[in-house]
């Protein structure tokens, strides 16, 4: 049982241990606290994403999916070892899982097979996503599967946990099965090798950059807003629509399930709602677009504005 570090603790764990950190966004920040409180935390959690190509892996562990808003995690880690940090806090990872393991996992003793679903994970765990189909053939590059040897072991060192700290969603969550590909003993066992070594050798990985904001282009979006789909052939679509509309989820003005990147009636009135928000009226308040206000728009809620 332990309390969480700082979110720049956290990182700076993460780049002791010899890892490539990429920060997205407001990871810092982003959580879902609201839900319930984060820690104390007893263990770190693996899992795989069924995904493939690593920023559309990064994006949908942001930002989450259906009925199950992001964060999913705290870091993803890709095919070529780096970890993407996006959320920090409370995440949708770990779900409800088996009081017993939550039991061995505190006390560090060995896991009992996991039968129940009764307890909160989110609260106990730190989760990383792992890129890779989760079919069993999709291969787990060795740059990868030392990232998450490392990163396990930054936070098993940081907290003074041994290996057994460290499951599989497989070993928490019945009917799970991540990660698959390779076997949480055999991670353990390289987990435990690390911190029998002691410290790392190796300095720190340096960080890069942020990702560079996505890009709005005013004249597609205004298209997309002014085409009306009940009129013969298709609506106007374009890809920038779903980052204004989860900008509008945001800013409290929009309903996650509207953000389907489509530029609907109801999107049009929460942009309306937005740029009355801004001061504007009447007219000028009518939900489409004009470069000011979605120019503000984007500087509060991560995007930029080309017209």
């Amino acid at each position: 049982m332990a309390t969480p570090p700082s979110a720049s603790t956290f990182a700076a764990l993460l780049r002791a241990e010899g890892l490539t950190v990429v920060e997205v966004g407001n990871w810092e920040t982003h959580n879902r606290n609201h839900k319930g409180p984060w820690g104390p935390v007893h263990g770190v959690m693996i899992h795989h994403t069924v995904t493939a190509g690593t920023q559309r892996t990064v994006d949908l562990c942001r930002t989450g999916h259906g009925d199950l808003p992001g964060p999913l995690c705290h870091g993803v880690i890709a095919k070529d070892g780096r970890v993407h940090l996006v959320g920090y806090g409370r995440t949708n990872h770990a779900g409800l899982g088996d009081d017993d393991v939550l039991r061995a996992v505190a006390t560090e003793t060995a896991l009992p097979a996991d039968n129940e679903a009764n307890t909160d994970g989110n609260r106990s765990f730190y989760g990383f996503e792992c890129e890779n189909l989760g079919d069993g053939k999709d291969p787990w590059p060795a740059a990868q599967l030392d990232a998450i040897e490392r990163a396990a072991a930054a936070i098993c060192r940081h907290h003074d946990w041994t290996e057994r700290a460290v499951i599989g969603h497989l070993e928490w969550q019945p009917g799970k099965v991540d990660p698959r590909g390779f076997t949480m003993a055999s991670m353990r066992t390289r987990i435990h090798n690390r911190l029998s070594a002691g410290q790392p050798a190796t300095a720190p990985a340096p960080a890069l950059p942020k990702p560079s904001k996505p890009v709005v282009d005013l004249s597609k979006l205004v298209a997309a807003a002014r085409s009306n789909p009940k009129a013969a052939g298709k609506p106007v679509t374009y890809s920038g629509v779903k980052t204004v509309e989860i900008a509008l989820v945001n800013a409290g003005l929009l309903a996650k399930t509207y953000s389907d990147g489509h530029y609907g009636t109801t999107t049009v009135d929460a942009y309306a709602k937005w740029q009355r928000r801004l001061g504007y009226s009447g007219s000028a308040a009518d939900g489409i677009p004009g470069k000011t206000s979605l120019t503000k728009l984007g500087a509060k809620y991560g995007f930029q504005v080309v017209a």
